[in-house]
């Protein structure tokens, strides 16, 4: 079986990396003789994934103006509102591979949450019309989300896979007949322990992650938490560790925990983790901290699945789902309107210090079955075959 995922656009989201590092490992482990290629906006970033097959460039081109394309596909859209023929010369490059596999993957979780992708919707076409195995793999998707198009495009699919309950309930209840319940593939994904930094305890640090993407949501969350990170260093004796996980320019995390690095360092309790470290080196250290406060959510998967207690500064349904789908509800998951509130912030730090035991012992008991649910995914896709 030749696969090939798309709509991947860089392995600078540790989290993208994530997906695809684990969805091949368990791919090519499930399926015997199953290749894998990865189609990508920014192939160099992705060398980093050695069980690939293959990394095709998947960046979009553009039309020159006054070109043949240009004239055709200005003339089909004043003419019909056809935007299919420019949107396969921007896509050519995922598309031309299409014809050389036999199922592809849709991939990045939740591509479906930012509104309408029609340059996802035209390529899934593409692919149904000669006549592969549509998938959508690991997805997360809201009601907000939903509109009459991205439904359209949702029933080309042969088979969706959402990784947590919420989403897999709001899909079922649009109608849709193709969709299974799974969990994200991370949750399998291994871990590279790498020499721990000057001023880490080990046994009593704590993680925190926090990202631009959530900050430019809510403008003042990042005031809220650095009245937690006080609140850490006056209650406890705990080292915090902060921790990037996307690092793409203008969505880069590092550069906002430097500048809370910066203003605490001086504690000798607060260390700023590498911006230039894999998905797993990221998922070592993650394993080794007692806690983790996390708003990218990679950085909590790799939390969960080494049993750490987490709380997440939660942006969207997967949050929410996943959360629920371990704990029978969303334990620990503050929504973006919360997050500005330093007070329930707080709050919600003390609730998981406080019940610390209880927590490991419920992630103990849940992981194992969720990176069952992650395997589920690899069998459902074979029985398409």
């Amino acid at each position: 079986m030749k696969i090939m995922m798309f709509a991947h656009e860089s392995s600078l989201n540790r989290g993208c990396e994530a997906i695809v590092r684990s969805s091949t490992a368990i791919l090519k482990e499930k399926i015997g003789g199953a290749k894998v290629y990865l189609a990508s906006s920014q192939p160099e970033t992705d060398k980093v994934i050695s069980k690939l097959d293959g990394i095709y460039d998947g960046s979009t081109r553009s039309i020159k103006r006054y070109s043949y394309d240009w004239l055709l596909s200005s003339l089909k859209m004043k003419l019909f509102q056809d935007e299919s023929y420019a949107l396969g010369v921007i896509h050519h490059n995922i598309i031309e591979k299409i014809k050389d596999m036999d199922v592809c993957l849709s991939i990045g979780g939740d591509n479906y949450c930012y509104g309408e992708q029609p340059g996802w919707y035209e390529i899934d076409k593409r692919v149904k019309a000669q006549g592969k195995k549509l998938v959508l793999w690991g997805c997360s998707i809201g009601e907000e989300d939903m509109t009459p198009r991205k439904l359209e495009d949702l029933q080309l699919f042969d088979l969706i896979l959402s990784r947590e309950s919420l989403t897999y309930n709001m899909l079922v209840s649009k109608g849709l007949k193709n969709v299974k319940l799974c969990a994200d593939p991370a949750f399998t994904m291994e871990k590279e322990e790498l020499a721990l930094p000057k001023g880490w305890q080990e046994g009593n640090t704590l993680g925190l992650n926090f990202s631009p993407l959530v900050w430019k949501r809510n403008k003042k969350s990042q005031a809220a938490v650095d009245e937690l990170i006080q609140h850490i260093l006056k209650t406890t004796d705990m080292t915090i560790a902060l921790t990037p996980h996307v690092i793409i320019q203008g969505n880069n995390d590092y550069e906002v925990l430097s500048s809370y690095y910066e203003t605490y360092k001086d504690t000798g309790r607060v260390v700023l983790l590498p911006d230039n470290l894999t998905a797993i080196q990221y998922k070592g250290y993650i394993a080794r901290m007692r806690f983790f406060i996390g708003a990218r959510t990679h950085a909590t998967i790799a939390a969960y699945s080494n049993y750490v207690p987490t709380m997440v500064l939660g942006y969207s349904v997967k949050s929410k789902g996943i959360a629920r789908d371990i704990f029978g509800e969303e334990k620990l998951v503050l929504g973006i309107d919360e997050i500005s509130d330093s007070r329930r912030l707080i709050g919600k730090f003390d609730e998981m210090v406080g019940e610390e035991a209880e927590l490991k012992n419920r992630l103990k008991q849940a992981i194992p079955e969720i990176k069952k649910m992650s395997y589920k995914a690899v069998n459902y896709l074979s029985e398409l075959a």
